[in-house]
């Protein structure tokens, strides 16, 4: 299996499986005596893992990462950095009546026809267990940016039909965290939460969407081709599990505009060349402006719900099945820190390959 790695200097490549032994990464491309803060990647973590709250999987992980490699006195030491999380409490038992069935949505069937094998025990490789090692990953990438004064803030704004009618520039978003949906402002992370709720009671499971802001990149992040920066970020989020689409600065509400109603006039503030507005989300021609850098990232309803569905097995033969094991009813809340971990890697990657132009 190939494309198991992210990244050009800054990269991540990723090992493991949702019920196997452990869940592990090398990171290369960090610099030589960044302090590596283990307690602010193991937060990072947290904010990650199962079980934190009453809409999230019970599963109880503690996901603690332990260092093998390219640390020295708390310091990178330029060389890769290796890291394993050691998976405890998974529940296999909970699979074993899928294992001949393809579950709907899911990679079951495509994985099994591609590889001519597929680990059932919750998706594998496919699962999106995985996703632990992109938040290593892009906590050391947010240490590093940090020395540049770059900083990644997402959030969530929409749980069903329920959405977040503020822009980002009106929203206090170091309140972020004060609730367990990730929401930003606390009547509309109520409104979330309940129905959240209502909805894993029925046993089905809902999406939403994930907002982002990038705020102090540099200009010249990305190049005008094939490597735009929005190209790469709309990689990097598109290889999130559940995300359905992206969009940055006013996506596809863009297309309502002409282009004068579009446009952001520049002016001059000192000796730096701002723009008047930021409907292009910080990013023209592929290229980062020195704006906010915003985006939307859309996630579908979870595929696993804990009711009967028609499907059908390995034979060909049409089923109805029960899922069973331990799920989230929304991907959402845990997903905030993902979306903010491929954030930081792609800018910490883009930040890298544009030290060598200057």
């Amino acid at each position: 299996m190939s494309a198991n790695s992210f990244g050009t200097l800054f990269k991540l490549t990723s090992f493991g499986e949702s019920h196997g032994k452990a869940v592990g990464g090398i990171i290369e491309g960090v610099l030589p005596n960044t302090i590596i803060d283990e307690d602010f990647i193991q937060s990072e973590l947290n904010r990650r893992r199962p079980g934190q709250s009453a809409i999230t999987t019970p599963r109880d992980e503690k996901d603690r990462v332990e260092f093998l490699s390219g640390i020295f006195e708390g310091k990178a030491t330029g060389t890769p950095i290796a890291f394993v999380i050691w998976n405890k409490d998974q529940r296999s038992k909970d699979y074993g009546n899928i294992a001949d069935v393809y579950r709907p949505s899911h990679a079951d069937y495509t994985y099994q026809r591609k590889y001519g094998i597929r680990d059932y025990r919750g998706g594998g490789r496919s699962s999106a267990r995985e996703t632990i090692a992109r938040v290593v990953a892009g906590a050391i990438a947010k240490l590093m940016l940090q020395q540049q004064g770059i900083t990644i803030h997402a959030f969530t704004s929409k749980v069903g039909s329920i959405q977040l009618d503020k822009d980002y520039t009106a929203l206090d978003l170091s309140n972020t965290e004060n609730n367990i949906v990730r929401c930003p402002d606390s009547d509309t992370a109520d409104k979330m939460i309940n129905y959240i709720d209502d909805v894993r009671k029925n046993k089905d499971s809902v999406g939403g969407i994930i907002s982002c802001v990038i705020k102090n990149a540099p200009v010249g992040l990305g190049d005008p081709v094939f490597n735009k920066l929005h190209a790469t970020l709309g990689q990097a989020m598109l290889s999130i599990n559940a995300v359905k689409g992206f969009d940055y600065g006013l996506g596809f509400g863009a297309t309502e505009l002409k282009g004068s109603e579009h446009n952001d006039e520049f002016y001059m503030e000192g000796d730096r060349v701002r723009t008047k507005t930021n409907r292009s989300g910080g990013i023209q021609g592929g290229i980062s402006n020195g704006e906010d850098i915003y985006f939307n990232v859309a996630f579908k309803p979870i595929a696993t719900i804990l009711m009967e569905q028609n499907t059908v097995n390995k034979d060909g033969e049409e089923i109805k099945s029960t899922t069973q094991g331990r799920h989230d009813p929304c991907v959402l809340p845990r997903a905030v820190p993902i979306v903010e971990a491929m954030a930081a890697i792609t800018i910490a990657d883009h930040w890298l390959v544009n030290k060598m132009y200057r």
